[in-house]
């Protein structure tokens, strides 16, 4: 994916529906996000937004259950995921609350302006509901009577609405899924939301008058009730960047470039945002990618599913960096893949602790014992690795921007690799054993190639693992340009005379039993 110059890169994961604690999967959307802000910052602006779902009856069901109002139990819970970001080094740019009076009062204005439009009308729904998945299912949808989601239980809705005339745009949504067929991905998801499309749209309800907990419906429409929590939601994506009272902001970001979401929510996403948006008069999203489950024994993992696994236990257990390395390395994004213990310890023991940390600390030892820790004077460009990395960074960044992760974390493999071989073939500690001129000269060239290489990995890992990373950087004995721009990256940038210094591990073992805690 390549970025646009003309504004900012923009990027977004769903907001977190906070019916409860966090797990493995939240941090897992929100790492990626991560990654790729971080990615698109070394060459230009880039803003990353995260947040917080709080409407809707399972939020007030769940508040009621333990005793407190809606708003205090929502107060109770945001702190728990700001916590869960922080622990796994993510930097986000503005994270949203959906009680916020900033997005409520945009909330209503959308609203009101679609009824002005004729876009939102008044009528009556019936249909089944699920509480737990806050969805509205057709009974031909229904499994043994039940959610397909989730499997709970769904009841019979009877009452008078506000409605999004979705129908209005089913063509229109086709021509775009025909004219853009890398608008969504992965191609699976996108061929499943097409049979919907082709298969024909109702309009959307989006209004509730069996509770009260949500953004009010305008007084000026003269009827009561609350505005469904999945029209709400939709819309923090743009009330978070100053949609209709800070244009200039908003037009430096909107469309987004790309919109996270897991696949299970792909409908609202791709269907009905889109409409709510053209009705608007503004674009759709540039790319929405709907990843796939992290799975635990073939299910998908999940509260409800009762195999939720606890993202703060694991990241004290393995560390942060290894986490993010695990969840971007262990599977092409897009599609499922399976959770253990056992994997995560391997993946940290084999590729970050034999190779990449290993790698560091060797080369910093051997720097240490043969040249006091200070980089050598060499004549960098007659290195045989300037011309065959040269493209290394380019390579690594367009697959990162084109959420190809694991491919691009196998493209700066290929460098750790060369970088370890270059030690078993050329014996550092053969030449300067051997102590003659000639000699001397080949382990200097070596031991500056393998501390270039090492400021190299730094940077293109940053937005990977970023405080590991951080860390190499000091025992290089850097101080700045971490974050720099990659197409500014020559081999032979690393100063002669930079005084190093070996640090502890980078990723020090850990073995299965005490992985299992």
């Amino acid at each position: 994916m390549s970025l646009r110059m003309d504004r900012s890169y923009y990027v977004t994961t769903p907001i977190y529906y906070i019916s409860g604690n966090p797990h493995i999967g939240h941090a897992y959307t929100t790492v990626v996000a991560d990654v790729l802000a971080r990615t698109a910052r070394t060459s230009g602006p880039a803003f990353f937004l995260t947040g917080t779902d709080e409407h809707g009856q399972k939020v007030a069901n769940a508040a009621a259950e333990h005793g407190k109002t809606p708003q205090a139990w929502c107060d109770e819970l945001v702190p728990r995921w700001q916590s869960l970001f922080a622990a796994y080094h993510v930097e986000y740019d503005d994270f949203i609350r959906t009680t916020q009076p900033r997005h409520e009062t945009k909330v209503q204005r959308v609203f009101e302006r679609l009824r002005e439009s004729g876009d939102v009308y008044l009528g009556k729904y019936e249909g089944w509901y699920c509480v737990a998945d806050e969805t509205f299912w057709l009974e031909s949808k229904l499994v043994n009577g039940k959610c397909p989601t989730c499997g709970r239980e769904v009841q019979w809705i009877s009452e008078d609405d506000w409605f999004f005339r979705l129908s209005k745009y089913r063509d229109r949504l086709l021509e775009h899924f025909k004219a853009h067929p890398q608008w969504l991905r992965p191609q699976s998801v996108y061929n499943e939301m097409m049979a919907i499309l082709e298969e024909g749209l109702d309009d959307f309800s989006i209004s509730r008058t069996n509770f009260d907990w949500g953004i009010p419906i305008p007084e000026s429409s003269g009827h009561a009730g609350v505005i469904y929590v999945w029209f709400d939601a939709l819309l923090n994506y743009i009330t978070a960047i100053g949609w209709s009272e800070d244009d200039a902001r908003f037009r430096s970001l909107w469309p987004a470039s790309v919109q996270l979401i897991g696949k299970e929510i792909a409908r609202f996403h791709t269907i009905i945002w889109p409409a709510v948006l053209w009705a608007l008069g503004e674009a759709a999203p540039e790319l929405v990618f709907a990843h796939g489950w992290i799975t635990v024994d073939g299910q998908k993992m999940g509260k409800s599913m009762g195999n939720a696994v606890d993202p703060f236990a694991l990241a004290e257990r393995f560390g942060a960096d290894s986490l993010r390395y695990f969840l971007l390395r262990e599977a092409p994004f897009g599609s499922d893949f399976s959770y253990s213990e056992e994997k995560i310890a391997q993946r940290h023991n084999s590729d970050l602790g034999n190779d990449f940390g290993n790698l560091a600390r060797r080369s910093l030892s051997m720097l240490q014992k043969y040249n006091d820790g200070i980089v050598p004077q060499v004549a960098a460009a007659e290195s045989p690795f300037a011309s065959r990395f040269a493209e290394l960074p380019r390579r690594v960044r367009e697959k990162l921007l084109d959420l190809r992760f694991r491919e691009a974390l196998e493209e700066a493999w290929e460098l750790v690799t060369a970088l370890n071989r270059r030690i078993d073939d050329e014996k550092p500690w053969a030449l300067a054993k051997a102590g003659d001129p000639a000699s001397t000269a080949q382990l200097h060239a070596l031991l500056y190639d393998l501390c270039e290489g090492l400021r190299w990995l730094a940077m293109l890992l940053h937005p990977v693992m970023p405080e590991r990373t951080a860390a190499l950087w000091a025992q290089l004995g850097l101080t700045t340009g971490i974050d720099a721009d990659w197409t500014t990256l020559r081999w032979g940038g690393l100063a002669a005379g930079t005084q190093t210094h070996v640090g502890d591990a980078l990723f020090p073992r850990i073995e299965l039993a005490e992985a299992h805690g």
